[in-house]
Order: C-alpha cells, then structure tokens, then sequence
C-alpha cells in the first residue's frame, strides 16, 4: 500500500540493532494474537480495535447531527476531560487555521472546549465569550458524574437555557454517554435531548474513532470518511498483520521496550510543526494512562521543535541519558512561504533566497536528528506525507495498536487506569462530599 506512514529505525540503531529489535518483535507476536484473540487482560475493553470499520454505519447519523448543530449556530462547546476531549481537539488543532480567532473572514463553526478543568477564570472567560455567541453544547461523559465536566455541563446547561429558553435548548445539546445507565444518560432522556452511545467495549483515551471524536470533529467540518479510511487501511497492515518487517506497530512497540531495558524510561514526542502540539497531548494521555503502572512504564513528554530546542533543547542534548525521541516527519505542507532575497544581505541569509520554509525545516530537523544521535540520545522517526484527516486516521490507529502491543509486553492491564481516582477520592473527602467527612477531617491534618 503506498503513501502510508512509515517507521524509520536508524537513528536508534546505535544503540538496538534492527536485528535485536527484529528479534524481539518477532517473540511480541504473541501480544499481537492476544490482542485479537481478547485473551489477555483488560479484554472488555477491546472495540477499539475494529472501530476503523464499526463506526461506518454510525456515519451518515453523525454527519446529519453535525450539520444540524452547524446550520443552527456558530459556535459549539466541547464538554469533556481526557479521552473525552483531547482527541477531537489534537485532529481540529492539527487542521485548524492557525490564527482563525484573528481572521477577517470568520471560519464557519467554532469549536470551544470545556469540562478539562476547574480554573474559574477560564470558565469566566469562556462564559464571556459566550454571551456573545449562538452557541451548541456537546456534552461527553459515560457516567454524567465526573466532577470537571458534570460542573462545566451544569454550568453551561443553565447559561445556555437562560440565554434561549428551554424549548430551543432542547435541540442546542447532544450528549454522548452510556447507552442505558447512568446520570447524564438519564438528563438527556428526560430533556430530549439528542444522544450517541459510548460502547461500553471503548475506553476514553481509545475513543477518538467513535461518536465521542467523531462528532466533534464533524461539526468543526472535518473528513470524518477520511479520518475513519486511514485509519482502516492501518488496521490492515497492522491488526492481523505477523510480518515483523511489514507490521510498523511490532517494530516501534518492540524499539520503545528494548530502549526502556537500556535505561531510556523517558519517551519524547517531537513535533516540527506546532500543529502536532494537541496530538502530542493525546499521546501522552493514550501511553501515560496505559503504561504508567505497577512501577513500569516509559513516562511519555512531548515537545515542539524547533521552538523548544531554544530551552529544552540544551537538556535533550547533554542532560541524563534516560531518554529518547520519538520525531513525527510530516513530508509535505499544506502552505507555500519562500525566503525572499535581500539586497544588503545584513542578516546573511541570501544563501536561503527562492528556498521553500518547509526545506529549511526539514533540515533543521535532520540536523536535530544528528545533533541528538551524537549526543546519545536514539531517534526513531515516524513519517507521514501531510497532515491532513486520512493521514491522522492512521497516525491514531498505528499508536493505539502499538500501545496495547507495548502493554502487553510490559505484563501489565494497558486498559484501565486505577490510579486515576485516587486524587478524585481525596478532592471529594477535602469538599466533604456526603459519605467522605471523615476522611476529610484526617486529610486536612496534613496540609
């Protein structure tokens, strides 16, 4: 299959052959079967992995929804935390304009996010702006009782019925939650609101493929065809796939566990486009909520190059070496800027005149690449020939799938997240919940 994203393994050879990681790629197979045979742990938790093909007959639905929304206001609010939210926003942000808020020509639907925090200011701000909008609600949420965005939905519920009645609120809200349980389930049946399922088989951080990213991505007037047909044709070479040299998900699942054996156990993300910034944030959620537990796991950071190699940079290139880098190559840009001549040449960049940008950046980025390798830090290198909805379809699937490889090969669950709650037991015992008193008493003592 041409034009697909492609692993390059060469500048971490130095430190894994591409034998070694063969090898050992060769030996996770077994993880791969797991995965599709549901026999390994976390297996009520697997839809995700046929979600590529699953969602197509929700499409047309999820399309009709957005249009609605879309033909009925200008701006639609996305409420939801984690999973819930950082998907659809990594596929808008990468696809976005960059400066849309600053356009003379306003682009035809705005997506706003809420429910990922509890800072009052930006909750002020964002009602601010509200004020003056014609504005939607998608509200995600499988229980309807996850304090961020339960907060953010009570809050902007009642704006929003206030602002244009009740009647008209009614087709403003679509919720996406639990097919029969739960309360934000039970407050869309009894306001009618319009409703998506979460299948109960998907967890957050693994739903970007569902209604839960679809929908918001559609109403923003993405490809949601595209995004769900990239990300199928890597399920293709990827989900059933036993060829280690053919399967990319093998090899970069098999690369990241050999480098953390060698004592790498910080995996960086690199970007040269800040349009990547929110994909990143999506990736650290999907491997630091899977891999982080029981003492294990590569801790996930990200960073965006080459503004960062200004601060970050020094400690990537000569700090601990506990660490390697993991670049996103995206080959063509969607934009033309050349460098323009300059008669004095003060600055010295003549040598630059008629040069495209994108080339410059492609150097800046080989010569990062080098820089790093000689200072002991292994690359791998992931590309994709443009950003755009297809490309990112599969750039989502290949992670996901390397994920749950990469978590079985650390023998533990890569489908849940028990240490989650543990802040959320505290902050509900510090609020003296009913039922948490006492343990709020206990832990006041030691602030």
């Amino acid at each position: 299959m041409e034009n697909v994203l492609t692993l390059n393994l060469k500048n971490a050879e130095a430190f894994i052959s591409l034998e070694e990681t063969i090898a050992f790629a060769g030996q996770s197979v077994r993880h791969l079967e797991t995965l599709n045979a549901g026999t390994g742990a976390g297996s009520d938790f697997l839809g995700w992995l046929t979600l590529p093909s699953d969602i197509q007959v929700q499409i047309d639905k999820i399309e009709k929804a957005a249009a609605r929304l879309r033909s009925i206001t200008d701006t639609t609010v996305v409420i939801g935390i984690g999973g819930s939210y950082l998907g659809a926003r990594a596929i808008n942000e990468a696809l976005a304009h960059s400066f849309s808020p600053y356009l003379k020509q306003k682009q035809a639907h705005e997506i706003l996010f809420a429910g990922q925090n509890i800072c009052e200011d930006y909750f002020s701000e964002l009602i601010e702006i509200l004020d003056e909008r014609n504005y939607s609600i998608i509200v995600i949420s499988k229980s309807g009782t996850t304090t961020e965005p339960a907060i953010a939905f009570r809050i902007l519920e009642q704006h929003l019925e206030k602002k244009v009645g009740k009647k008209e609120t009614e087709q403003r809200i679509i919720a996406i939650t639990d097919e029969q349980k739960g309360a934000l389930r039970s407050l869309a049946d009894a306001n009618k609101y319009e409703t998506f399922v979460i299948p109960d088989n998907v967890g957050g951080r693994y739903s970007v493929l569902s209604p839960v990213g679809m929908l918001p991505i559609a109403v923003s007037g993405l490809n949601i065809r595209a995004l769900a047909e990239g990300a199928r044709d890597m399920e293709l070479i990827t989900r059933k796939n036993k060829d280690i040299t053919t399967n990319p998900a093998l090899l970069y699942a098999a690369a990241r566990n050999l480098l953390l054996k060698g004592g790498r156990l910080v995996e960086i993300m690199v970007g040269f486009t800040p349009k990547l910034y929110f994909f990143a944030e999506w990736w650290k959620q999907l491997y630091g909520e899977s891999e982080g537990k029981d003492g294990r796991g590569i801790f996930p950071a990200s960073v965006n190059f080459t503004t960062d190699l200004h601060s970050l940079g020094q400690y990537i290139q000569e700090g601990q070496r506990i660490l390697f880098e993991t670049v996103i190559s995206v080959k063509n840009p969607a934009r033309t800027v050349t460098v323009p001549a300059s008669q004095d040449d003060s600055d010295q960049l003549n040598y630059l005149a008629g040069r495209r940008l994108s080339e410059v950046n492609h150097n800046a980025e080989d010569g990062t690449i080098l820089a790093h390798n000689d200072g002991n830090v292994p690359v791998i290198k992931i590309e994709i020939p443009a950003i755009d909805e297809y490309y990112l379809g599969q750039m989502i699937y290949f992670l996901e799938i390397s994920c749950g490889i990469s978590g079985y090969m650390l023998d533990i669950n890569p489908f849940d997240q028990p240490g989650v709650e543990a802040y959320k037991k505290n902050m509900f015992a510090l609020l003296n919940k009913p039922g948490y008193e006492e343990v709020g008493r206990e832990l006041r003592k030691r602030l």
